[in-house]
């Protein structure tokens, strides 16, 4: 497998995003979810298999020593490969490189696969904060790189 870089104007990264957005809205009973779209200032990773992209992440800065991981997805096909634990290392590795010394993320509460893998990667609880303050199915999380992932 390979994880390499994408602009947020790859159509790979459109549709993984899009699978994404539709996966969660469906995960947390249809209620409304953020608008499908990719960010410019969002720099993605996405792991290819076999010649296909397969799962993407990105990586927002929130400021200058703390970056947002955002749009974690694996296609459904491609689970319980070990996939989503490379792609995090691999943001993780991406993070430290533009100096940011932690990295922190939201999910859903309906998503307990996600909250597991990040929980074993080192990430611990903190408060909601920004955008999903309110939202009660919203849980965070952050990681604190001292040094290169």
């Amino acid at each position: 497998m390979l994880i390499e870089s994408r602009p947020a104007t790859d159509p790979e990264v459109a549709t993984l995003v899009e699978a994404q957005q539709r996966e969660l809205r469906d995960a947390d009973g249809g209620l409304p979810g953020q608008a499908t779209v990719t960010h410019d200032d969002i720099r993605y990773l996405v792991a290819v298999a076999g010649g296909r992209a397969v799962a993407c992440g990105g990586l927002q800065a929130l400021d200058a020593d703390t970056g947002e991981l955002k749009r974690m997805y694996v296609r459904p096909a491609y689970r319980g490969r070990g996939i989503a634990r490379q792609l995090l290392a691999a943001l993780e590795e991406l993070a430290y490189r533009q100096g940011h010394t932690t990295v922190c993320l939201e999910t859903g509460t309906y998503l307990p696969a996600a909250i597991g893998l990040y929980r074993s990667c080192g990430y611990q609880p903190i408060p909601v904060y920004g955008e999903y303050v309110g939202n009660p199915h919203s849980v965070c999380f952050a990681k604190r790189l001292l040094v290169a992932a």
